[in-house]
């Protein structure tokens, strides 16, 4: 019995620290864009490395030779 006179205590005290947290993100911004990560994660980050496309010219039937 007496060891819930120590448990009580320290679960509100852990409670309360959890809902500063949560607070403390809500303020900082943490859950302001919740769509952001999930269309992020589909966006395609090595453009680099994909060779650029040459633009056609009018007039020309062959775009891959040199003038």
């Amino acid at each position: 019995m007496e060891v819930i006179y120590t448990l009580i205590p320290g679960m509100i005290f852990l409670g309360l620290m959890i809902v500063a947290v949560l607070i403390w993100a809500v303020r900082k911004g943490q859950y302001d864009d919740l769509e952001g990560d999930g269309q992020r994660i589909l966006m395609d980050d090595d453009d680099e490395f994909v060779p650029a496309r040459k633009q056609k010219r009018p007039g020309k039937n062959f775009p891959d030779t040199d003038d």
